[in-house]
């Protein structure tokens, strides 16, 4: 077998591993993310000045090892003792924070006060990294899993199971539509056809894209996994035509129903999938010669349900991006989705039983269900995790974390200093420009695949060369950051 059939034969069928285990993964990033806040907490304590000495470096160094590097661990060395690593976390987390508290602890501050306090905030914290991590996630898993040391269960499926990278596809749907214009109640002006004609023209970034990739993947003859999406589909045509399609029929369609067309949708779908050859069609007919619906079946027939998504994606967000202030009020908000989040566990094991498992491949029912319910698991997980963190920079008096909760403050130069911490964060670095980041990381991927054999690395060396992989991802979307620069492709 050639070099490129071996590589392709490594990503192929695969059966994904346990819905647990994927919840599991859920826990790690939001530990990661309050043991940062910890540590500047903790440096505010015993010097009473943030930020950190040499601030362009040294915040880039403890963001990418606090946030970063332990993603990368725990998709290779460490993804066999998860189950141990993440509670030991845990307990290192709770020994700081019970630190942090007994040293500052103040009458005032106490829980109930904490819960009529007020916050201010221009994005909400949680739901940028959310869109943050899932996008790292997904950097990271583009290349490992071309690496041995990438735990195979983890990798996308061929047909039905639930892999951590089939979690990420769905994931990556769900965190773009939380922020579309319709989730943020925004009501397109002049008529419909105006709406549709530029819905049309914002996607063109994501169409060429789509081409740029097929076209360089088929001129180098770089590995590709066909029944991942088709013989010439990729994820940006999908990206495309999703947000294309869900425009208009929210131009049409009231959003703040997104939730029951989504239903619909995917219920239809589903239906069609039972009752008609369609299930078969996608999942066993190879005559991929006759034409471009047979070469790309995967990646045309599973927009139906990435479109449900999406959808569902809206929902969440127009019920998020309300207006609040008080922290009581978004803990409701988080404990709600909770609740939705279970409902829709309890709701997968009945579709499983009655129907079929969950498929990426042909983005089904239980797709759709499990997708929804993972990504608001994740989502609550983070949000809970800024609260924690909000209640400790109340009560240390160090309001300068970034990427988390503002208490509503009286300095007047409060916001310039919690300007300046954002602009030393990775976290934000990555969210000024995420598509760029994605595209970085795809364009990097080719490149390392091109010049390591990443079949026969050592679990040492995968691993250093993922470290360095994101590192330099991480690196030039900071540096613009730093710069001020925002590409924009549109």
């Amino acid at each position: 077998m050639s070099q490129k059939d071996l590589k392709e034969a490594f990503v192929s069928n695969l059966n994904g591993t346990s819905l647990q285990e994927v919840a599991l993964g859920s826990l790690l990033s939001p530990v990661c993310f309050i043991n940062r806040g910890l540590i500047l907490i903790l440096y505010y304590q015993a010097k009473e000045t943030l930020p950190l000495p040499l601030p362009l470096l040294s915040h880039l160094f403890l963001d990418f090892s606090v946030l970063i590097l332990p993603l990368v661990l725990s998709c290779t060395i460490l993804s066999s003792v998860l189950q141990h690593v993440i509670p030991s976390l845990l307990l290192v987390t709770l020994c700081v924070y019970c630190y942090v508290h007994l040293k500052n602890q103040h009458p005032q501050n106490t829980v109930s006060s904490f819960l009529q306090s007020h916050v201010q905030y221009k994005q909400i914290p949680f739901v940028t990294i959310f869109r943050v991590l899932v996008n790292v996630k997904t950097a990271i898993s583009i290349l490992a899993v071309d690496f041995s040391v990438f735990p195979r269960r983890y990798a996308k499926t061929e047909t039905y199971g639930t892999g951590v990278m089939d979690f990420g596809v769905g994931a990556y749907v769900f965190a773009n539509a939380l922020v579309c214009p319709e989730a943020r109640g925004k009501s397109f002006s002049g008529s419909r056809m105006n709406h549709i004609k530029k819905q049309l023209l914002s996607v063109w970034p994501l169409l060429a894209l789509g081409m740029g990739r097929l076209v360089s993947v088929k001129m180098t003859g770089y590995h590709e996994h066909v029944t991942e999406y088709g013989v010439h589909w990729n994820f940006f045509f999908t990206l495309a035509i999703v947000r294309v399609v869900a425009s208009l029929l929210l131009a049409v369609l009231p959003a703040n129903r997104s939730w029951v067309y989504a239903v619909m949708i995917s219920g239809l779908y589903q239906l069609a999938l039972e009752k008609t050859e369609l299930k078969a069609f996608i999942l066993h007919n190879n005559d991929r010669e006759k034409d471009f619906l047979h070469a790309n079946k995967e990646g045309i027939f599973s927009v139906v349900g990435y479109v449900a998504l999406y959808l569902a994606g809206v929902q969440v967000g127009l019920y998020v991006m309300q207006p609040r202030s008080l922290v009581r009020q978004w803990l409701k908000v988080l404990f709600n989705l909770s609740f939705v989040s279970l409902a829709l566990f309890a709701a997968l094991w009945v579709c499983q039983t009655l129907t079929e498992p969950v498929s990426r491949c042909l983005a089904n029912l239980s797709f759709f269900i499990w997708s929804v319910a993972q990504s608001l698991l994740f989502l609550c997980c983070i949000g809970f995790a800024d609260m924690v963190l909000l209640f400790s920079k109340k009560t240390s008096g160090c309001h300068l974390v970034p990427s988390s909760w503002s208490l509503c403050k009286k300095q007047s130069d409060s916001d310039q200093k919690t300007d300046d911490m954002d602009g030393l964060c990775l976290v934000q670095a990555v969210s000024r420009n995420q598509l760029f980041f994605f595209l970085l990381a795809n364009v990097m991927t080719g490149m390392t695949n091109s010049v390591v054999d990443t079949l026969s690395c050592s679990s040492l060396l995968s691993v250093c060369v993922l470290v360095l992989y994101m590192f330099m991802n991480c690196f030039v979307i900071y540096l613009l950051h730093v710069c001020g620069i925002t590409i924009k492709f549109w």
